[in-house]
């Protein structure tokens, strides 16, 4: 986080208003209400978007095709029949008739936002209820001859720019993190914390998990007495292994117990390292883009079962790839990095 946000507190609503499962009648009734325990603690909290796994978001309709409406309301077209989900995990507040917007449902998350799926044909959770993200919550409905969904989202009852917060074209929500600072008069100021945001549109060229679906069978670090170099990924036999960055291959070929072996060089000193691959798709002097298949996994030289050793050296030297990627939800970790007039570059 950068340090002209360290003076404010940050609210950790997961065990506050995620945790409360009884709400008033009014707040029962009520599509927009406050959110009385919110900023009980402080006037400013911020949500990570960018630690979320892919299990904890779901857009309402996902199969649908969404445009942006009057004060902040999605529209989302879809077909007769199909489920609205719950966009994250959360309480129900609200499930009843409304005479504008139809049978709806308002559900409170941990994460300090509220979603509104309103135009449902029919309600599948009542107040009160614990949903996960991605849980049918109602049916789609219909209305002059159109089927679809209204969803907004809320903050301590005020409708804010959904598009801050996921794509309307692509659905999916933005990694980055964001700020909510209460203001008078019950306003909520809702800012990107830029110094933490992956450009959305960069991200999707200019850099790829090496070994997508994988999982990590050996990390970085010493064992068996051994300094291990790189991350060992695991997925199947012959999986496409993908270039990490744009760059120029400067190694393919046997080398000892690495076996198959491809070295990319990036901007910055910056060198990925594939291995054990079953075969080399590359040759020394091709120029690759970041998601290019490069390789196919194998279990060439020293291992014990086809996967990918997938290490990072800067400047020659040993560096965890962990800097770079988080492992687990396979993202990379922008902070790494450095925008530039020609790119982002490693830092």
């Amino acid at each position: 986080m950068c340090s002209r946000f360290l003076t404010i507190a940050v609210l950790m609503l997961a065990l506050a208003s995620c945790a409360q499962t009884k709400f008033t009648p009014a707040e029962q009734q009520q599509v927009s209400v406050t959110d009385p325990l919110l900023f009980q603690q402080s006037e400013a909290f911020t949500i990570d978007f960018s630690a979320g796994r892919d299990k904890d978001y779901s857009f309402p309709l996902p199969v649908g095709k969404a445009r942006m409406g009057r004060d902040y309301n999605v529209v989302i077209q879809t077909r007769k029949g199909d489920a609205v989900k719950a966009m994250f995990d959360g309480t129900v507040r609200l499930s009843r008739y409304h005479p504008t917007f139809g049978h709806i449902i308002v559900v409170r998350h941990g994460n300090g936002l509220e979603t509104v799926y309103g135009n449902n044909a029919e309600n599948m959770v009542k107040s009160g209820d614990r949903v996960k993200a991605g849980q049918t919550i109602a049916i789609v409905g219909s209305r002059d001859g159109q089927t679809y969904c209204e969803f907004a989202v809320m903050v301590n009852g005020r409708r804010v720019n959904p598009e801050i917060f996921f794509s309307l074209e692509s659905h999916r929500l933005r990694k980055q993190v964001v700020l909510f600072q209460q203001k008078e008069n019950g306003l909520v100021d809702v800012s990107v914390m830029k110094e933490a945001v992956a450009d959305e549109t960069a991200t999707a060229s200019w850099w790829a998990y090496p070994l997508p679906g994988a999982k990590v069978i050996s990390g970085y670090g010493r064992r068996d007495g051994r300094q291990h170099s790189g991350t060992d990924l695991k997925t199947k036999p012959d999986d496409n292994i993908l270039a990490a960055f744009d760059g120029e291959v400067v190694f393919s070929g046997r080398y000892g117990g690495y076996g198959n072996l491809i070295r990319i060089k990036h901007p910055c000193g910056l060198e990925t390292y594939y291995s054990h691959n079953s075969k080399n798709l590359v040759q020394v002097g091709d120029r690759v883009k970041a998601g290019q298949v490069i390789a196919l996994t194998g279990r060439t030289g020293r291992a014990t079962t086809e996967h990918l050793h997938f290490e990072t050296r800067v400047n020659g030297r040993y560096v965890n790839s962990n800097k770079y990627f988080d492992h687990t939800n396979h993202t990379l970790r922008l902070r790494a990095f450095k925008k530039t007039k020609d790119g982002y570059v490693a830092r």
